[in-house]
């Protein structure tokens, strides 16, 4: 594997295990789902959390890829990196619509938020998603 590949592989698991509990917590009725202070902590909590781990992991691949002089960032790896970042955008302006010109006329103010971050969180996660299928796959643009 890549370096930009072992990234994103690890990007993709720290999203999904740290928001998995975050909304497997709200769907099982924590005080986060109607509660905005108990939001801003779980999800501050949850968040902070992530970032720690993925810092610490992209200092570790950083190392690591040093040793192996792996850490240079070619075309393909950019042509793959814009290639999630395009098929995430058009996930976000979906769930942006749902959230923005839906949700207000039905749903009380702390779904629209959640979802909103759930919209978020599953944009990157199929950004996340493309672009390692992209390098299994072994696409080159």
């Amino acid at each position: 594997m890549t370096y930009t590949e072992k990234k994103a592989w690890l990007m993709l698991v720290a999203m999904v295990l740290a928001y998995s509990l975050y909304f497997g917590l709200i769907l099982a009725g924590h005080p986060a789902g109607s509660d905005r202070f108990a939001m801003l902590w779980l999800f501050g909590t949850i968040a902070a959390t992530q970032a720690i781990v993925v810092i610490v992991g992209h200092i570790w691949l950083a190392i690591a890829a040093r040793e192996t002089a792996q850490a240079r960032i070619d075309e393909r790896d950019r042509a793959i990196a814009a290639r999630g970042t395009r098929v995430a955008y058009y996930v976000l302006l979906t769930g942006t619509i749902i959230v923005g010109v839906i949700m207000p006329f039905s749903d009380p103010p702390m779904h629209i938020v959640n979802t909103a971050l759930f919209a978020v969180v599953v944009a990157e996660t199929i950004g996340l998603l493309v672009v390692v299928t992209s390098y299994r796959r072994g696409w080159h643009g």
